[in-house]
């Protein structure tokens, strides 16, 4: 019985040792921090530092932050953090900016450095080396704050891509100079390590950015029924690029980024797996990081001495000065707003990570001392809170400001009803086009996706009904697990195409897509028939596809629109779909057309950077458009029906012609709305998707 009580007394000795114990205690604080704080209005992510510092070696002393478990997490939670912001971030924007993010990581590097350097060697005594490398410190950043701006729907906004570029660029410099700072030290600088730095990065780069999106590209092909493999292969990939770039003698954390940024554009952030992937991320590994950063935290050496509470202020003030200087110059250069200031300040003022890598191994080197040491976990936890405040505000205000300046005013109001019909001739093949209405589907609206099925009017109805049913349960549940509601819904009718316009009228649909089956000379024969019998009788956006291949694997969107196009009524909303597309597919937009249209389509505040134009105006050969189109690209071509505005005889035939030329490209065809029929009530509220017919 003695035996007993003392193991029982064993398992609670401080520090808890049990990992099943720990590991309760972990989810205990990740459960209650947050609701707890957020009472009193304090972001979660403060709530789980400040969590870690009471329960941490420091505090409470519940847990050790040298746990192999608390360790663990830890690691994968900061390479689950990089890995989230390489998936997350908007391609297009983070190419077309490029050149901002090099401007952001010069002013986020150069200015903490000259801000700090003079700050340690002349005010408070530093020698050379210990100078240096403390205010190379300055000029780490950990995207601590990224949840923030990922959760209130940001994360493409260009002002968050050209910081993570630049975090990019400022944490690997930082990392060089370490090296070389060691170097210095043991009394040389090792000139090699600069040439066997740039041939492991040239060795990692070819795996990663050449190698590895070729392999998950056929996984995702051939395990397309397999979801949860998708799950393990992308953690297998994170980790699989952590270790390549440790083994090179990189960080980890570029590993997990670059790790991101290659599979980016096989990942639609609306799809089953992102959800799952941001899922398990901000549920676990993330929060067990954050209150692994707070067990860091030794408040007490703020009281053990004025010098301690002297070098902490110091450093802190140093490193939140020289941040906010860096947005500041880069909001001047680049002339972004207040807001815009204030998210590059918030996401690149919290130090963590790449802090506590640079400076625990400055001092096991004997470089720096330990005040240091102690003023910069004082640091680590004030940044952090700043950081959380500033980026919690400014996010806040940003999607504000997002939502109230939509693509345009004609708009408004009408994503929030935006419905969604995919009407389907075959349920055991629907194709890509339902993919297509969900990659489309803005997430404002609150109305599920209806998958219709029109069954022939005779004595095997009801049967019929219970087996098209059957076979989309799985779809069903697919879309569910990326929290897109979806329902399905019957309707009886002697013919496909009336039941579909009786019910597209019934629900007030806005937008029709209608796929095409076959090769040469289908379409011009289903365009006499079902979709020329909708088209006249359903006076909406209407998309008619033809996905050559899986979405996520098209390079480039090719818009072809007519002279005139911008006047439909209809414009706006197939232009918002458009961009839409290609936000989620990460592909660029080349856009063929009439510089007035252009004009147009450069003047509006979201989406405009996504384009590329070029004039086109030849429309006694509209087939010359085909110069620029490439393997790859998805062609969207903008028709017009008769008694459109923007109507020429020449777009009756340019389908079929187009998918003569180009028989192996996907392609859609749009058909903008018209002017409201007089006497019809007509609604934009709802999008209207059917598929294989």
């Amino acid at each position: 019985m003695g035996e007993f009580f003392s193991d029982i007394i064993h398992e609670f000795t401080l520090p808890f040792s049990n990992p099943v114990l720990v590991f309760a205690v972990l989810l205990a604080v990740v459960l209650l921090a947050p609701i707890l704080l957020k009472r009193v209005n304090v972001p979660s992510i403060i709530g789980l530092i400040v969590a870690g510092v009471i329960i941490g070696p420091f505090g409470l002393n519940l847990i050790d932050n040298n746990h192999q478990g608390v360790s663990m997490f830890s690691t994968i939670g900061l390479l689950y953090i990089m890995f989230i912001v390489g998936l997350e971030l908007d391609l297009n924007e983070f190419i077309a900016n490029k050149n901002k993010s090099l401007v952001f990581g010069f002013f986020t590097f150069i200015i903490p450095l000259g801000v700090g350097f003079p700050v340690m060697h002349y005010l408070l005594g530093y020698d050379f080396n210990a100078s240096f490398l403390t205010a190379s410190m300055f000029a780490t950043h950990t995207l601590v704050t990224y949840p923030i701006v990922s959760r209130m729907g940001v994360a493409k906004n260009q002002s968050v891509a050209i910081t993570v570029g630049g975090t990019i660029l400022t944490d690997t410099a930082v990392l060089v100079i370490l090296a070389l700072v060691l170097s210095n030290t043991d009394g040389g600088l090792d000139l090699w390590f600069l040439l066997r730095l740039l041939i492991s990065l040239a060795v990692f780069s070819v795996i990663v950015f050449f190698l590895i999106p070729r392999i998950a590209k056929w996984f995702f092909q051939k395990a397309e029924g397999e979801k949860y493999l998708h799950f393990i292969f992308v953690l297998f990939i994170l980790f699989l690029c952590g270790f390549l770039a440790e083994l090179g003698g990189i960080e980890p954390i570029i590993g997990a980024f670059a790790a991101g940024l290659t599979l980016n554009r096989l990942i639609p952030h609306s799809s089953a797996l992102m959800n799952r992937i941001e899922f398990f991320g901000n549920s676990l590994f993330i929060p067990i990081f954050l209150i692994s950063v707070g067990m860091l935290v030794d408040v007490s050496v703020v009281f053990n001495g004025l010098t301690t509470a002297i070098i902490a202020i110091a450093l802190t003030i140093t490193a939140i000065f020289g941040k906010w200087v860096a947005a500041f110059f880069t909001q001047i250069v680049f002339k972004y707003s207040v807001v815009q200031r204030n998210i590059i300040f918030g996401l690149s003022s919290s130090h963590a990570a790449a802090t506590i890598a640079v400076i625990i191994v400055g001092y096991n080197a004997g470089i720096l001392d330990e005040y240091i040491l102690n003023g910069t976990i004082i640091l680590i936890l004030l940044t952090c809170i700043v950081a959380s405040l500033v980026t919690q505000k400014s996010a806040r205000e940003l999607a504000i400001s997002q939502e109230n300046d939509p693509f345009s005013e004609s708009d408004l109001g009408a994503f929030a009803q935006e419905k969604i019909l995919v009407p389907i001739a075959n349920p055991s093949n629907i194709g890509h086009h339902v993919e297509l209405a969900l990659l489309m589907k803005d997430k404002r609206s609150v109305n599920s996706v209806s998958l219709l099925g029109v069954v022939p009017n005779n004595e095997e109805a009801e049967k019929n009904i219970v087996s098209f049913r059957k076979k989309l349960q799985e779809f069903v549940q697919n879309a569910k697990a990326a929290e897109i509601d979806v329902d399905i819904i019957t309707t009886i009718d002697h013919n496909a195409a009336s039941g579909i316009v009786r019910t597209a009228r019934e629900l007030m649909t806005n937008i029709v897509i209608l796929g095409w089956p076959g090769r040469t000379g289908v379409l011009e024969k289903l365009l006499g028939d079902k979709v020329d019998l909708i088209i006249k009788n359903v006076d909406k956006n209407m998309f008619i596809c033809h996905i050559e291949q899986k979405l996520i694997t098209h390079k480039r969107i090719v818009v072809i629109s007519p002279p005139l196009v911008e006047r439909e009524l209809g414009f706006d909303l197939w232009l918002q779909k458009v961009v839409k597309l290609s936000q989620e597919l990460s592909a660029p937009i080349l856009h063929l057309g009439h510089p007035d249209t252009q004009s147009v389509i450069g003047g509006k505040k979201n989406g405009s950077a996504l384009f590329t134009f070029k004039p086109f105006v030849d429309w006694h050969d509209p087939l010359s458009c085909g110069d620029y189109i490439k393997e790859g690209d998805m062609i969207i071509f903008v028709s017009a029906h008769q008694g459109y505005i923007s109507y020429m005889n020449i777009l009756d035939h340019l389908p079929t012609r187009l998918e003569e030329r180009f028989p192996h490209h996907s392609r859609i065809v749009v058909y903008p709305k018209q002017r409201v029929v007089e006497g019809l009530l007509e609604s934009d509220d709802s999008l209207f998707v059917p598929s294989n017919f």
